[in-house]
């Protein structure tokens, strides 16, 4: 290994400082995806290894690579997950509910398998071969001689794993599909449950809060035709703050009386 690390030729020095700056902090990165205990902080963390390997593609002559690491995976894919998890809302106490029983044994036993094939991958790979340098590798150009490898000696890996990840995102979908038991109520049916209520008071919808011409703020009462306050017209979250503003100088009662 020595010897044939000398006729590829040595790291250079900005390389080796880059290698040993961001090689820790990606390790850290990944530490924390898996330690974390919110989905959205590992989400983030898992986007910041992936610009980190991006960072050593590039300074390996890998530079396609490394743009599609940023483009596609980091900026669409990882992108798209993040903005699922905000909008979805994934609580951390969700992942202590164990779906099914015997799960996290299973996943520990396959991750230990995956990391033990994606090993000896690696080793075969890597032990007894001639690497070439970049320099011939990239003779005919980065994008043009990933084309030739993908497409001619690793087409058949290259297609079964685009077959295993459209496979994926079906099942992700079939998984993520519920069939509701109860149809979703329309928009007639909720304004004849509103009709048929005991309280009529609200079939015709909420009044708005604020007072016209005089006050306009969400925070103060609506006045109803009689000239009291509606209570119904303030937010329940400003009645919990105590942010709700006396609305008697507005009320008419209260103006009658000072004439």
């Amino acid at each position: 290994m020595i010897s044939l690390a000398i006729n590829v030729g040595q790291t250079q020095t900005p390389e080796a400082v880059l290698f040993w700056v961001l090689g820790p902090l990606a390790v850290l990165a990944a530490l924390g995806m898996l330690l974390v205990k919110k989905a959205v902080h590992s989400a983030l963390l898992l986007a910041w290894v992936m610009i980190t390997l991006a960072i050593f593609y590039i300074a390996q002559d890998a530079a396609f690579l490394g743009i599609v690491q940023i483009v596609v995976y980091t900026g669409a894919v990882m992108m798209l997950f993040l903005f699922i998890l905000m909008l979805v809302g994934v609580d951390s106490a969700d992942s202590l509910t164990e779906t099914i029983r015997g799960l996290r044994p299973i996943a520990i036993v396959a991750a230990i398998g995956f990391g033990g094939l994606m090993i000896s991958l690696l080793d075969r790979a890597t032990l007894g071969r001639q690497l070439v340098g970049l320099a011939a590798a990239n003779e005919a150009g980065n994008v043009q001689g990933l084309a030739g490898l993908l497409f001619s000696k690793y087409v058949w890996p290259f297609e079964i794993v685009s077959a295993l990840l459209i496979t994926a995102a079906l099942g992700a979908m079939v998984l993520a599909h519920n069939h509701r038991v109860i149809a979703r109520p329309t928009q007639r049916d909720l304004a004849t449950a509103r009709f048929r209520s005991g309280s009529l008071s609200t079939a015709a919808g909420l009044p708005g809060p604020g007072v016209y011409a005089l006050h306009n703020a969400v925070d103060v009462p609506a006045l109803l035709p009689d000239g009291s306050a509606s209570e119904a017209s303030i937010s329940a979250t400003l009645k919990a703050r105590g942010d709700v503003i006396d609305s008697r100088p507005f009320q008419l009662k209260e103006l009658e009386e000072d004439k």
